[in-house]
């Protein structure tokens, strides 16, 4: 199984699309194979969706996403996991054991826009 988290620093993303950095895992058998992390290669609609399945990624990882890129995703079998905050390493470690549980998408229609290195707030509360 292959899963992209968005990453901004040691945190999930709460902006998808506009992350800096997405954290790419490979796992199989509860054990972490690979992880990379790469440069987000852009925002343009339907582009990331793409570029995850020719990556093989089967989950995505976020703090929220619009409706459209989650229609999106699912277009390409990739299951949007939203709803998702805290730091990279307890998110995996949730992951491996079987305890991360999804929900709302943190991301309210429009509330990304600017989001990243020229946006100096986020309408999101900060975990520590």
């Amino acid at each position: 199984m292959k899963i992209a988290i968005s990453t901004d620093g040691q945190q999930v993303s709460a902006h998808f699309g506009r992350c800096p950095t997405f954290t790419i895992l490979e796992i199989e058998e509860g054990k972490v194979l690979k992880g990379d992390e790469i440069p987000n290669p852009g925002h343009h609609p339907g582009y990331l969706p793409k570029f995850f399945n020719e990556m093989g990624v089967n989950a995505i990882i976020a703090g929220g996403m619009g409706q459209r890129a989650s229609q999106l995703f699912a277009e390409f079998n990739i299951q949007p996991i939203l709803g998702i905050s805290g730091k990279i390493e307890d998110i995996i470690s949730q992951l491996l054991n079987g305890t991360l549980e999804g929900g709302e998408s943190l991301c309210k229609p429009g509330a990304g826009k600017g989001y990243g290195q020229d946006k100096t707030e986020c309408d999101h509360e900060e975990t520590e």
